[in-house]
């Protein structure tokens, strides 16, 4: 049955992992993120579902029990803060490489280097990009409340099975350390080994006699086959931006200028459209939700209805990329953003958008 609690981002994902079946989670501390294991810990799931949480040595540790989970077929998930993604980025690549179902959680902190511990949205780049090596995509979902936190470990899970490519839930230190109301999702009994053979005929559980061997590498020596390695996921990649796209249209219907912001950021834009309203400009909030796949058909939907975009983003300007590729010079599309951990105020965000966009 559904249960209401009050808690923290971080222990959202935690209680959620366990009630959406997950079969391992392998990790490691890090600031603003370490509620997530800390919470798992306390709740000993090990004991009610049978799933293993696991403190690894090292964020490289952690990345690569994940891999061997996910090689299996296993519901496995990890979560980690900027510096400590960065340190899974060759993992990632391997389990994208190998087209195996996981999840990533990174709770962003301020940066570059070790930076500070406050909140940030500095990795944007990093995930929809590719952080590792070679040309692969991480699904990217980005929570903009504590509610979210919870929903999109299911979503994030499915999707991640569905394209057999790991799956990152991009969030931040306010998501992650902020408290709200949360409805927890009921409990779902993990994957049967069974199941898994069944449904998911790729993964490593031990061979038997009907079948060959598999094998789970993202090594190819040949050339050729590797393009046709890389086309295969590129098609999936295009799939993805045609059938799972997510966003949120707030106040769009009518407004002049659009803010385009996602995560925390959106949170505060929807205050600062508000109060833009409230001095009479139309402003409406465009939320991506699936930072890849990122929802450009929408968005480009508004570049002759708009008289300008303001991406608003605690970063030097990373989204605003995408959103000018989108609308490809049709309507004026300029950034504001703090940086180093600094969160905006609904009130700088209107008065960038009266001096960038308005009477810029």
């Amino acid at each position: 049955m559904e249960e209401v609690r009050l808690l923290k981002g971080n222990e959202a994902i935690a209680l959620a992992a366990i009630r959406c079946g997950c079969d391992g989670y392998f990790g490691y501390p890090i600031t603003p993120q370490s509620e997530v294991m800390e919470t798992l810990m306390a709740e000993k799931p090990w004991e009610s579902t049978g799933m293993v949480v696991l403190q690894a040595e090292s964020e490289v540790a952690s990345i690569n029990m994940l891999y061997g989970g996910a090689g299996c077929g296993k519901k496995v998930m990890t979560s980690s803060s900027s510096p400590g993604i960065s340190l899974m980025q060759e993992g990632i690549s391997y389990i994208a490489g190998a087209e195996l179902p996981c999840l990533v959680v990174n709770v962003m902190r301020g940066g570059p280097g070790l930076g500070t511990i406050q909140p940030s949205q500095a990795d944007y780049l990093q995930t929809v990009k590719g952080g590792g090596h070679g040309d692969y995509k991480l699904i990217t979902l980005a929570p903009s409340s504590v509610q979210e936190m919870a929903d999109f470990v299911d979503i994030a899970f499915k999707l991640a099975f569905k394209y057999r490519n790991p799956a990152m839930i991009l969030s931040d230190g306010i998501i992650g350390q902020m408290m709200e109301k949360v409805v927890l999702p009921t409990q779902k009994n993990r994957m049967e080994e069974s199941y898994i053979r069944n449904t998911y005929p790729w993964a490593t559980l031990g061979k038997d006699s009907s079948r060959d061997y598999n094998i789970i590498t993202s090594l190819e020596m040949d050339s050729e086959m590797m393009e046709q390695n890389n086309l295969r996921m590129q098609a999936k990649y295009r799939e993805l931006e045609e059938t799972d796209v997510m966003y949120e249209e707030i106040m769009c219907d009518d407004a002049e200028y659009l803010l385009v912001a996602f995560g925390s950021a959106a949170r505060i834009c929807q205050k600062a459209a508000e109060t833009a309203r409230e001095e009479g400009i139309k402003v409406g909030l465009f939320r991506p939700i699936t930072l890849f796949p990122f929802p450009a058909k929408q968005l480009d939907s508004y570049s002759s209805k708009v008289k300008g975009m303001l991406t608003v983003e605690m970063n030097a300007g990373q989204m605003i990329e995408d959103v000018r590729l989108t609308t490809k010079g049709k309507v004026k599309v300029e950034h504001f953003g703090r940086m180093g951990g600094i969160v905006p105020s609904p009130d700088e965000i209107v008065d960038a958008l009266k001096n960038k966009i308005i009477g810029g």
